[in-house]
């Protein structure tokens, strides 16, 4: 293997941003800390995205040694940064699957105010697609239903998101009360 070319990684995610039609920030999560690590640095790094990308009829763009994908919808900007080596095509399968997993829960109204409205079934299919900027998931049905949501169900609410905390407060309490009975077991044995 040649000595100069990067070592494989899995974290392949740098950034995933959605910006409205004016270039502001309605969501962003940067998964490597020494990009951009403060606040101006990233709003400046946003902004020069969007104005390079806002009236292109691309879906790829390069800029300051990053691969970045972009999709527009309505008065929406989507955005998955990755570094200047990294395979655009899984970069845009990532893109992909936010986009329609987000069409999925807004009832395919892909728009600012209805983004807003849902913002923590947004962060929700982030989550599910990237964590600390490994991919975990490109299929838009397996994060639905990871995010507990039925596309013939109402959109994500306050409601539900309190379900899946419950859920997953539950089956911890059912695992600690497990392996309590099983420290309790090997005493008495």
């Amino acid at each position: 293997m040649d000595s100069t070319s990067p070592e494989p990684s899995l974290y392949t995610v740098k950034a995933v941003f959605i910006l409205d039609n004016d270039g502001n920030r309605l969501l962003s999560k940067y998964y490597d800390p020494e990009l951009y690590p403060s606040m101006k640095e990233q709003k400046n790094f946003e902004r020069n995205v969007f104005n390079k990308t806002h009236k292109a009829d691309n879906e790829i763009a390069f800029l300051e040694g990053m691969t970045i994908v972009y999709k527009s919808s309505i008065d929406l900007f989507f955005y998955v940064v990755g570094s200047a080596q990294e395979n655009e095509l899984m970069l845009m399968s990532v893109l992909n699957c936010l986009f329609d997993s987000l069409s999925q829960i807004l009832r395919k109204n892909v728009e600012r105010r209805c983004l807003l409205d849902n913002m923590e079934g947004v962060f929700l299919v982030v989550d599910e697609i990237i964590d600390g900027g490994v991919i975990l998931e490109s299929d838009p049905q397996q994060v639905l239903q990871k995010v507990n949501y039925r596309a013939d169900e109402n959109p994500l609410s306050e409601q539900s998101v309190a379900q899946h905390i419950t859920e997953k407060l539950a089956l911890t309490t059912n695992v600690l009360q497990s392996a309590k009975e099983q420290i309790k077991w090997s005493i008495l044995k």
